[in-house]
């Protein structure tokens, strides 16, 4: 373990927080009595302490170790959960059919709003402390930043909720200090209004990555200011309204643009992060809990201890699939959708890695996977150390990265100006070169009109941010999900036709198992497979050429544009985004139990 990941495990063993038993679950209220909580926040270290136990409600199976960061945001045009439809599992949640009853709806709604009363408990009592009153600079200055933390943390949990349930019941105090447990919900933008404020404060108290001798596990004021941008965009977009129940846009959208502007503008000219030269660079130190080069990754969620509690499924759960009698076992459980392997240029170097087109065998061998089996490629149980069937990996979360900086920070300049300034070009410029690297010439050009920047900007974040969670939240933000799952399902019937863009993309590929090597890239893995090109093509023209009439001699025959069938569309059981509804599915309902837990919940959206 690396020393960080030491500290909070240590840590969180002394958490003195202790739930309390009371009639209203669905806060899941851990609370501790005055003279305990004077006691938690009379040194720094035992604020500390505190402050991991905040942290430590974002990971694990019911935060971003699986169910809200891999269970959640899919279906969109990126991937979706693999397997047939159950109302009552994840794969109901992925097709936009999940009932009420749904157990993966539960644990994490709860873990939320543990963390949020954790959150409080800090907020409330370090201003409270002797050490922050009458403290030294030092220590003032440190429980300053512990509080900006806590801020930014029950800023990040509202916003989980609100965007996987809307409307939600605002708590800002403990427990123990409100008069009644059993809140109402709460309209979304008074909450977002509430910790965009926060937010404000916090990145005053935070200090910046070269300031905070720390790893980018915590906070720092580029990740603060980096969260606060985002939420400001989900401010000033869409959303599924309760009353009427429709999509629409929040209020004073400008002020919110500019916030977002302002925000990453702050994060560009400060110099503390940047693109790594190479797109793969920024995921490949996630696996043993190490910093990327150019600090890309602004914050990471920090996975540890091997435990269902604290520990991460990614790259197990999801991820390149590895053979169950493989070295290195995992179920590769979210594919791409058929037709975003072709979204990518041919020479968008994102493609091979964003899209894992192969996968291990159970003789630790390389081989293709079909069409429509093809898994998230960011994520691989091969680039750690952890062989066997284990399933915590302890590989981070990558919440937020320097290249969304860039974007958001484009898509803001354009709704302020009516058009792109040339800042906002050069941003979008250096992400896209960056995908066209040793090709930039094939890049194309970057329109400049308003409606064409931001149509470049919703296709970019397509690419850049695929199997990170983002894209579903995107969708709905800029009222293009609807949209998109309509344009999705168009595509893939013109892919089972064979017909448009897709009119010559091969039925079948030729392969040949290879030696797998986990130290090389994944382009370079998947170049190293043995795949049969035929006289006159080049290798990466092979994904739209038709294919051969007969199987070359000594190759397997792999269902490319064959493995598309129509039940992958509209079957009830495996259809795409099937159970989808405008204006009721963008958002989850609440799990059934919460909703009876209190008298003053509503269900709403036609759940």
């Amino acid at each position: 373990m690396k020393k960080h990941k030491l500290i909070i495990a240590i840590l969180s063993c002394t958490l003195s927080f202790t739930t309390v038993t009371s009639c209203s679950e669905f806060l899941d209220a851990e609370n501790i009595s005055n003279s305990n909580e004077e006691q938690q926040f009379d040194s720094v270290a035992d604020t500390f302490t505190a402050l991991i136990g905040v942290y430590n409600q974002v990971i694990g199976d019911d935060g971003y170790g699986q169910r809200i960061n891999l269970y959640y945001p899919q279906t969109a045009d990126d991937f979706k959960t693999s397997g047939d439809y159950n109302c009552n599992d994840r794969r109901g949640i992925s097709t936009y059919g999940a009932c009420t009853s749904n157990p993966d709806l539960n644990k994490p709604f709860l873990k939320l709003y543990s963390g949020i009363e954790r959150a409080n408990l800090c907020i409330k009592n370090i201003p409270l402390s002797p050490v922050f009153q009458t403290g030294s600079e030092a220590d003032k200055k440190l429980m300053n930043r512990y509080l900006g933390e806590a801020l930014t943390l029950r800023a990040m949990f509202y916003y989980d909720l609100i965007k996987n349930w809307g409307d939600v019941p605002m708590q800002m105090v403990p427990s123990s200090d409100l008069e009644s447990v059993y809140l109402p919900k709460t309209d979304r933008d008074v909450i977002y209004d509430k910790i965009i404020a926060d937010l404000a404060t916090a990145a005053e108290l935070v200090p910046w990555r070269s300031e905070a001798a720390t790893t980018n596990v915590r906070f720092t004021k580029a990740a603060v200011k980096g969260l606060r941008a985002r939420i400001a965009l989900a401010r000033a977009g869409y959303s599924l309204r309760r009353d009427p129940r429709i999509m629409a846009k929040g209020s004073n959208s400008e002020a919110y643009y500019q916030i977002a502007y302002d925000e990453c503008r702050d994060i560009i000219n400060s110099g503390q992060h940047g693109l790594n030269a190479n797109y793969e660079a920024a995921f490949r130190p996630l696996h043993d809990n190490t910093e990327d080069a150019a600090h890309e990754v602004i914050f990471a969620v920090g996975a540890y201890g091997g435990n269902a509690a604290t520990d991460s499924k990614i790259g197990y759960y999801n991820g390149m699939r590895h053979g169950d009698n493989s070295n290195w076992k995992s179920s590769g459980g979210i594919n791409a959708i058929a037709t975003y392997f072709y979204e990518f240029g041919k020479y968008d170097v994102r493609r091979d890695l964003t899209v894992a087109s192969m996968q291990i065998n159970d003789a630790n061998q390389a081989i293709l996977s079909t069409g429509v089996l093809c898994t998230d490629g960011k994520f691989r149980k091969s680039w750690t150390n952890v062989t066997g069937t284990a399933q915590n990996l302890a590989i981070d979360w990558p919440l937020l990265r320097y290249s969304d900086i860039l974007l958001m920070f484009a898509e803001a300049d354009n709704e302020l100006n009516g058009s792109p300034s040339q800042d906002a070009i050069n941003a979008v410029q250096l992400v896209r070169n960056r995908a066209y690297a040793g090709n930039v010439g094939q890049a194309g050009s970057i329109p400049t009109d308003k409606t064409g920047f931001f149509n470049y900007i919703v296709h970019e974040r397509l690419l850049e941010f695929g199997g990170e969670g983002l894209r579903k939240y995107d969708l709905i933000r800029w009222n293009l999900l609807a949209t998109k799952i309509a344009e999705t399902k168009q595509k893939l019937s013109d892919l089972l036709n064979g017909t448009g863009q897709y009119a010559n993309v091969p039925s079948y590929l030729y392969y040949k198992a290879s030696a797998y090597d986990r130290t090389k890239t994944a382009q370079a893995a998947l170049q190293s497979v043995d795949i049969y090109v035929p006289a006159g093509v080049n290798r990466a023209d092979i994904y739209y050429t038709p294919s051969v009439a007969d199987t070359p001699s000594g190759y397997t025959k792999l269902n490319w544009r064959a493995a598309m069938t129509a039940a992958y569309i509209s079957d009830p059981a495996k259809g795409y985004a099937q159970y989808f509804e405008a204006n009721r599915k963008e958002l989850l309902p609440i799990y059934q139990d919460i909703i009876q837990s209190n008298y003053n919940l509503t269900q709403d959206y036609g759940y």
